[in-house]
């Protein structure tokens, strides 16, 4: 029997190792986001600094892994069993969640994911020994420690608050000293301001996490709690002295030193603080397993009751915590996914305009209003000279490179993101609080761009919108974590061995699905990014760049209408669902075209006014025909899944004919223009009246049918419906070569 138990804790390792890179590319964003988004200092150089804090952050992390043994449920009160199960349900589900909004490229908490899995999965096995033993449910708080779950709930949820208010207040008062002109007064009070934020980094990360590693001497230990206010005194005139050295003697900027030493600080306290939410579960079960397998230890592993995991001192062993940085540091230059959660974050706090990623809603709409007219009372009361030096603060810099290579936001909101953030994740690593490093630096990362007015009229809909999609996708974390963790937690109890190897195979599974999906979701991302031409400035570039642009609308446009036909004919509802996702697609990417005319006109040398006119009308011709296909793509998959009668025979060769016609024309077109040979649209354009006749031909027999032999008012609609939109696609197109073809020759005069 000990045989499977051991397989079991192999597997919890493996899951261990999967966890820690699906909780890797999640929490990234914790400690990059500052950096990255700042532009301060290189990529590699903020991933070898990032690095070197997971690394020494995991061995920080000792005094928190008793969150896991011991921090939700009462071992004494469970069998080995029992835990064991406990412990591979709570795994299962962190690395099956974690991946799902890894995937979807939403940040989420690692903390309230490992929680709530335990508080599910300890609570299921709990209320099943309670009815078994017919006690009563009022002894459930017996086997579930309420205390210390209720105080770990609290403190997430009040960090929430606290995190968003102490962000906003302290990069409200830092704008108002450096202003975004940093250069007027940084040589004044930057020494001090570094000075202030190094303290804060060194004393709350390095110094109170002194306290978690067991190799620290006691005296040392004893000193940082007897002292604090003095290592703070002598910190504070060390690290000001040495941020005076560098602006004065080496001209090295003192925001770069804090985004450095901050990332280092910041990577550590994630490490420190969250390394229990991938290992602490193992860890408690190898624990767990040593205590029941000890030489003379006879019980059974359903009877032997857990009570030796409430030892106060019982410190993970060494090699797993650096093992467990090492797979960590891996992880971190290597996940793609990581990538898709940073740009989130960085999407929802850039300083300038852009793509934004939500849609707004109601909820987001009536906070905007609402904080819109406090703003307008607040101005009706403060007097206009105050009102008028507020403002001056905030005036920005007009960046004047390019788009893409714009920071998100600059170095003192930045810098005021790692310090807050850091000295509230260490303050609850000392108190051995696992506070969510996401919610944490979430949220002053919301409340510093919320304080420095990067939520302006155009954005700010749009932004609360996306605050509030990932707030909720941690409640909805905290639901699916404790419902999941409880059934699978039931199931294994009740199928033991066999249920134990099926979970392990789903999860298999469910990794190389989720892998596949992701990758094309990268691909498509990629193939987006590519329509973002802003650094076009001649007329060359503005056609060539038009005709790349329709060439491949007109190969999307042309596979769509004729694979809606086909799938019309055949009724097959399953690829009209395909053929509306490939819509949604070319939508998409219509949609991010038009969204980079303001800075496409922008960069276009001055004397390109008509150029900028003739590329807003290529869009809106493109538009028109991705209007077109949507409508006979919508009309054919709702006639299908409203299971109305099949278009008949005759309607479907009509349809077919008129395709074929299409599919030669958009074949000479692309090629014109993925070659950029015009040479032919003349031919083409006086083919313009022989399409429009065809058209025009197959209405007038349907009207015919409908005399004679149709009897279906629902095949009429759709058909004539068709054919209008397929009669309007190809006047858009007509229009569009005209348009392309006039603007051409001008040009070449």
């Amino acid at each position: 029997m000990e045989q499977i138990y051991i397989i079991m804790l192999i597997a919890l390792a493996i899951l261990a190792i999967t966890d820690l890179m699906v909780g890797v590319s999640n929490d990234a964003v914790n400690f990059l986001n500052s950096a990255i988004g700042s532009k301060a200092v290189s990529f590699k150089t903020i991933m070898i600094v990032a690095s070197l804090g997971v690394a020494v952050g995991a061995l920080y992390s000792n005094g928190m892994m008793e969150i896991a043994r011991n921090g939700i449920f009462t071992p004494s009160m469970f069998s080995f069993n029992d835990v064991i199960i406990i412990f591979l349900a709570v795994m299962i589900t962190d690395v099956l969640l974690l991946d799902v909004f890894n995937t979807l490229g939403l940040p989420t908490s690692t903390t309230v994911s490992v929680i709530f899995s335990l508080l599910g999965a300890s609570v299921v096995l709990a209320v099943y020994k309670v009815y078994v033993s017919g006690d009563g449910f009022d002894t459930l708080g017996n086997y579930i420690n309420t205390e210390k779950a209720s105080e770990i709930v609290y403190s997430i949820l009040l960090s929430v608050a606290l995190s968003f208010a102490l962000g906003s207040l302290v990069q409200y008062v830092s704008r108002l000293i450096f202003t975004f002109h940093i250069e007027k007064r940084y040589k004044y009070v930057a020494a001090l301001f570094g000075g202030v934020a190094m303290t804060a980094i060194t004393f709350f990360i390095l110094v109170k996490g002194l306290k978690s590693i067991t190799f620290v001497p006691s005296e040392v230990k004893d000193f940082i709690k007897e002292s604090p206010f003095t290592i703070i005194a002598y910190s504070l005139i060390l690290w000001t002295i040495v941020c005076q050295l560098l602006i004065s003697v080496f001209k090295f900027s003192v925001f770069k030193f804090i985004i450095i030493v901050g990332t280092f600080g910041l990577a550590l306290a994630f490490a420190g603080n969250d390394l229990v939410n991938f290992i602490g579960v193992p860890i408690a079960a190898y624990q767990a397993f040593e205590i029941w397998a000890a030489p003379g230890q006879t019980v059974g592993a359903t009877e032997f009751m857990m009570s030796g995991l409430e030892k106060e001192n019982l410190p993970a062993p060494f090699i797993f915590l650096a093992l467990a940085g090492l797979v960590m540091v891996y992880t971190l230059w290597t996940s793609k996914k990581a990538k898709s959660v940073i740009e989130t974050e960085q999407n929802l706090s850039r300083q300038g305009e852009g793509n934004e990623k939500y849609n707004a809603n109601t909820l987001s709409r009536n906070i905007v209003r609402g904080f819109m007219y406090l703003g307008n009372i607040i101005s009706f009361i403060l007097p206009k000279s105050l009102q008028k030096k507020l403002d001056a603060q905030f005036v920005q810099p007009e960046y004047t490179g390019k788009r893409d290579e714009q920071p998100m936001f600059d170095m003192v909101r930045a810098s005021v993101n790692l310090i807050v953030a850091s000295i509230l994740i260490s303050i609850g690593t000392s108190m051995k609080l696992p506070l969510s490093t996401t919610y944490v630096t979430f949220m002053v990362a919301m409340g510093s761009s919320f304080a420095d007015r990067a939520w302006d009229r155009e954005s700010a809909v749009y932004r609360v919108a996306g605050v509030f999609n990932v707030i909720g996708g941690w409640f909805v974390t905290a639901l699916a974590a404790f419902l999941s963790s409880a059934i699978i937690a039931y199931i294994l109890f009740i199928g033991e061995v066999f249920a134990f190897f099926a979970f392990m195979i789903i999860v298999a599974i469910f990794f190389y699905r989720s892998n596949q999906i992701h990758k094309k979701k990268v691909k498509e991302e990629e193939e987006i990014k590519k329509l973002r031409k802003e650094d076009i400035v001649t007329l060359k570039e503005m056609i060539t760049e038009s005709s790349s642009q329709i060439s491949k609308v007109l190969r999307k446009t042309s596979a769509l209408y004729s694979n809606v036909v086909d799938n019309l004919g055949l009724q097959d509802l399953a690829k009209l669902k395909e053929n509306k996702k490939a819509l949604k697609k070319l939508e998409k990417e219509i949609d991010e075209l038009k969204s980079n005319v303001f800075y496409f006109i922008k960069n276009l040398d001055e004397n390109s006014v008509e150029a900028s006119k003739f590329y807003i009308l290529i869009l809106g011709y493109l538009q028109d025909m991705v209007q077109s296909i949507d409508y006979i793509t919508s009309s054919s998959h709702s006639h299908v899944n409203n299971n109305h009668k099949k278009l008949k025979f005759n309607q479907i060769r009509d349809l077919k004919t008129v395709d074929t016609q299409l599919q030669e024309l958009f074949s000479r077109l692309e090629e014109s223009f993925k070659t950029e040979d015009f040479s032919k649209l003349d031919e083409i354009l006086r083919d313009k009246k022989a399409f429009l006749d065809t058209v025009s031909e197959l209405i007038t027999k349907q009207i015919n049918r409908i005399r004679t032999t149709e009897t279906s008012p629902k095949n009429s609609k759709l058909y004539f419906s068709l054919l209008l939109e397929t009669n309007d696609l190809i006047k858009s197109i007509m229009n569009l070569l005209e348009l392309f073809k006039e603007f051409n020759q001008q040009n070449k005069k």
